[in-house]
């Protein structure tokens, strides 16, 4: 079924509010303080429900508003550079991968969460002129990626499983 361009855009509302409160949520654990740049990627749920459900483009425009977003109500603008590489990479991986035959929405998600941590270390790189940072702390946020990422994708495949379900009974 093809949606109007209002549906779209109230669609794009509600799950960028969506993405914003899981991060407001995120910033409630601890785990950020302990060790930097590490989190669950709540957010992440919302774009493996649009790229599964909905479209890659409106996935993409839901990084966009999210990063954007995420910089005029949370943090400061080098933030948002270091969200929309990350957001870049992680959508670019969880587009093609989703299309691989054999690669679940769980695999999908872990390496999703890995590109985004990739994409925010080599934004750091480019801006902080510290090259070091690809052998010293890339290997500990792509551990923590993949944990945090197989969380992110069992929430996200239970929500599509369930989303399925209700939209076969609504027909």
């Amino acid at each position: 079924m093809r949606r109007s361009s209002a549906q779209r855009i109230a669609l794009s509302g509600l799950l960028t509010s969506l993405m914003l409160v899981f991060g407001l949520i995120e910033r409630q654990f601890p785990i950020t303080a302990a060790v930097p740049g590490v989190k669950l990627g709540l957010a992440n749920s919302v774009l493996l429900y649009s790229l599964y459900m909905l479209d890659i483009r409106q996935t993409v425009v839901l990084m966009l508003l999210k990063a954007l977003m995420s910089w005029l109500i949370y943090t400061n603008m080098n933030a948002m550079f270091y969200s929309l590489a990350g957001g870049a990479l992680s959508v670019l991986a969880m587009v093609l991968l989703s299309r691989a035959k054999g690669v679940s929405i769980l695999g999908v998600s872990a390496m999703g969460a890995v590109f985004f941590n990739v994409g925010q270390i080599l934004m750091a790189v480019v801006m902080l002129g510290t090259w070091q940072l690809l052998v010293s702390y890339l290997p500990i946020l792509m551990v923590s990626g993949v944990i945090t990422g197989i969380l992110t994708g069992i929430v996200a495949q239970m929500v599509i499983k369930h989303l399925k379900t209700l939209n076969a009974v609504r027909r």
